[in-house]
């Protein structure tokens, strides 16, 4: 067994110090400060710095600390929890570009990539402009040949880093013909560019994530020599959306920190606020909202866990998995958020005093339904692969080995390599809804089989509506109703997530049916969690409170006053 926290987050969160300690200068007053500057917070990179946080966006051939995508992941939900602009501006922007990087390169430029981040660098990733959105092979952005040469030529708007950044990672288009290899990576290193030729672009400013640095560059027939191509020319797309699965499905899953330090500080808020007679957190509609909050943190990181064990364990499945978590979890991200907002009243939209953080975090997680890919085009991915998935896995296909829900199981190495774009009909997961009702039971656990057999019989109901899609329904122009057989499919995945962490796992509270029935229960209706559930999770949030321990699934230790004091 291998811990599913490494020992090295204790070790950045005492780096970061006391988010409540005013002197902290990476503490919430000083971050909150930066945003209203509109600046990433310059002691929070200094730290980072001092922690080498790049080394876990690095590969160990290489020199990096990058051996399981869940412990990075958790490393940095750390970040997260403090700032998501130093989640997303120092780290997550260079991760996102250098796993193009290591799914493509050769071991010259991978080497070379490696080093700059290891040195404390940027990398940024240039795909986006703004009149192509997440179609990526509307791509204008071309690169030339030029005898050895390319030349490169069109812009790169609203990318992060960009300007900070010395090497780029550039989706170009290499081949006027339309078609899937029409597109090359290419791998530029700013420092060695001439003088002309490039312009930097206004930055954008964004009503959230202040700080991050979002820019654009426009290139003017740029040369670059043609071994700065990754991969073979014109396998840009698929490296891309290759590299796509291990991004859309790690980020959304640290995320879910912000989403933790979002509800600690509804709980701070409410139980010392005094209301009607008595303490706020006593009124019985906001410990139901407050525990169906925490059933939805549970239930997010539970997916984002599975989610992220599966790029190790059936990575010829990720392009699934992948769609299914960034669609899910980002949206229990934003619609918990929204739900402690209400809770807060108007001190959720105060910049002042001790609730001020909630804004900031709110503005924040904003873009983690539409950054970076978007969650109708997860939608889109899933449409045409759905009929295949019916016919092959959801009713009789191999499940998942126990290894993909034991969060504390060891890990195959990320093979990049293994990667698909489709899955080909492989569902192991829905799968293992079929063997784990084989399986033995005991008597607790008969609520839990029963909204486990209720989802075999909403899968094989999917199963025949997706196998009689006709073709027209697997594209752009598919139906609401089309649209809406995916959300099903993955809300489904969401259930079968929680019901496999929990028959896998030591932990007591976990092990415990409550937020198994409270995850269940949230995913198929809206109405308060039945009585024994929501006062078993209420307790436990309230112990975690009390105890300095995250509300996530690893319910660890956090940093805190008494700590920094001693």
């Amino acid at each position: 067994m291998t811990p599913l926290v490494p020992e090295r987050v204790a070790a950045l969160d005492r780096l970061l110090g006391d988010p409540s300690d005013a002197a902290n200068p990476v503490g919430a007053r000083a971050i909150l400060d930066a945003d209203e500057r509109g600046e990433i917070p310059a002691a929070g990179e200094r730290a980072l710095d001092a922690y080498n946080l790049n080394a876990e966006f690095v590969p160990p051939e290489y020199g990096g600390r990058l051996t399981r995508a869940d412990h990075l992941v958790e490393v940095m939900r750390t970040v997260y929890r403090r700032d998501p602009v130093l989640g997303l501006g120092y780290g997550a922007s260079s991760f996102i570009a250098a796993v193009n990087v290591w799914t493509a390169a050769g071991t010259e430029q991978a080497t070379r990539v490696a080093d700059l981040l290891l040195a404390g660098h940027r990398v940024a990733v240039a795909f986006h402009e703004l009149a192509h959105g997440n179609d990526m092979a509307g791509t204008e952005f071309t690169a030339a040949a030029d005898g050895e040469h390319l030349r490169l030529s069109g812009r790169k708007e609203v990318v992060t880093n960009i300007s900070r950044a010395q090497a780029l990672v550039v989706l170009a288009r290499t081949d006027p013909r339309p078609g899937p290899r029409s597109h090359s990576l290419v791998l530029v290193d700013r420092t060695a560019l001439p003088g002309g030729g490039i312009r930097d672009l206004p930055r954008f400013t964004t009503v959230g994530m202040r700080g991050v640095q979002l820019g654009g560059l426009e290139f003017d027939a740029v040369r670059v020599p043609r071994t700065a191509v990754l991969g073979p020319a014109g396998s840009g797309l698929e490296t891309a959306l290759k590299a796509l699965q291990i991004t859309r499905t790690t980020l959304p899953a640290m995320a879910s920190g912000v989403l933790d330090t979002a509800l600690r500080t509804a709980v701070d808020h409410l139980s010392s606020r005094t209301l009607y007679g008595g303490p706020a957190i006593g009124i019985p509609h906001v410990r139901s909202v407050l525990a169906g909050v925490f059933a939805d943190l549970l239930r997010a990181e539970a997916v984002g866990a599975v989610g992220t064990r599966a790029l190790h364990l059936v990575p010829q499945s990720a392009s699934v998995y992948s769609a299914v978590v960034k669609y899910t979890v980002s949206k229990l991200l934003l619609d918990a958020v929204d739900r402690l907002a209400e809770l807060l009243g108007a001190h959720f939209y105060l910049r002042e005093g001790p609730s001020a953080i909630f804004q900031k975090l709110l503005r924040d997680l904003a873009p983690v339904g539409f950054g970076h890919i978007a969650r109708a085009a997860c939608q889109m991915s899933l449409l045409p692969q759905l009929p295949l998935l019916a016919r092959r896995s959801w009713t009789g296909g191999a499940p998942a080995p126990d290894a993909l829900f034991a969060l504390d199981a060891g890990l195959p190495e990320l093979r990049y390599d293994r990667l698909a774009l489709q899955a080909a009909g492989r569902d192991p997961l829905a799968a293992s809804l079929v063997a784990a009702l084989d399986g033995p039971w005991d008597g607790a656990g008969r609520q839990v089989r029963a909204g486990a057999e209720a989802d075999l019989a909403e899968l094989a109901a999917l199963a025949r509506a997706c196998a009689a899609l006709p073709v027209t329904q697997w594209g752009v122009d598919a139906s609401p109703a089309t649209y809406d057989l995916a959300d099903r499919y993955s809300t489904l995945l969401t259930r079968v997530c929680c019901l496999q962490v929990h028959r896998h796992t030591t932990d007591p509270f976990l092990s415990d049916p409550a937020w198994t029935l409270a995850a269940a229960h949230r995913s198929r209706r809206s109405s308060p969690l039945p009585g024994p559930v929501e006062d078993a999770l209420f307790d436990e949030l309230l112990d975690r409170h009390r105890t300095h321990r995250s509300f996530g699934l690893a319910a660890r230790p956090l940093l805190h006053r008494e700590e920094t004091t001693r």
